[in-house]
């Protein structure tokens, strides 16, 4: 079975109604990034920052994956599919993908504030615990704070991600401005002979120099396009 492997951001959730940040009207013109995305802000703030991904998990109860998300989690019939995201929804999981790689964390879960990456004190929450509270404590003692990869944080997942971008038969782009660092650098991992598609309505800058296929639509109209090319295409 081909190693299909799918790098998605922003777009990918766009159209479940998922507020994205850099869209004009996103979250960063409503939240200075620095406030609550940076180890700094959470320091100044952390009654805000963590007031904000309760909003974000709020919100995430109310959405449901779209069509794009569920023809990824149908791929799995016919390839070895991975997804490596930059979101921090849960919605390729609700659409039914079973290889999810979280790039920059997973909004659903919190953990340690002085060991973020400690699998001993990360917690998934159930829906009804969505509102984390000043005074919820981790494992260690220490304030819940949201399991999410800030700005200025490493990346945990950055080498696991390249591993299957490095063993990738096919490589797929959708919903990402190849803006953020390390994720972006990832296509420079895929073999040259690896063919690679990129699914956005908007034109992204492909700073790597190779040929990529740009299928130029949302998410679900894309990989409705992209599932009939890879079914139809000759082994």
């Amino acid at each position: 079975m081909k190693k299909l492997v799918i790098l998605t951001g922003a777009g990918m959730s766009a159209e479940s109604g998922i507020s994205t940040f850099r869209d004009s009207g996103g979250l960063w013109e409503q939240y200075p990034v620095e406030q609550v995305a940076t180890p700094e802000g959470y320091a100044a703030n952390p009654k805000l920052v963590i007031d904000f991904y309760n909003a974000r998990r709020k919100e995430l109860q109310h959405v449901k994956p779209n069509r794009g998300h569920e023809l990824i989690a149908g791929l799995e019939k016919h390839f070895d599919v991975t997804v490596i995201t930059q979101n921090v929804d849960n919605l390729h999981e609700r659409a039914g993908s079973h290889h999810v790689i979280h790039l920059h964390g997973e909004l659903d879960k919190v953990t340690s504030s002085r060991e973020p990456n400690n699998p001993k004190y990360i917690k998934t929450l159930k829906p009804e615990e969505w509102e984390v509270k000043m005074g919820d404590l981790a494992g260690d003692g220490s304030q819940l704070r949201p399991f999410i990869v800030w700005f200025g944080e490493a990346v945990p997942m950055i080498e696991t991600a390249i591993e299957y971008a490095e063993r990738a038969d096919i490589f797929v782009i959708i919903g990402t401005s190849l803006n953020v660092y390390p994720a972006a650098g990832l296509l420079y991992y895929v073999p040259s002979d690896v063919p690679v598609y990129l699914i956005d309505p908007k034109e992204v800058a492909i700073a790597s120099g190779r040929k990529v296929h740009v299928i130029r639509k949302g998410a679900s109209e894309g990989m409705e396009e992209l599932k009939n090319m890879l079914l139809n295409e000759p082994d």
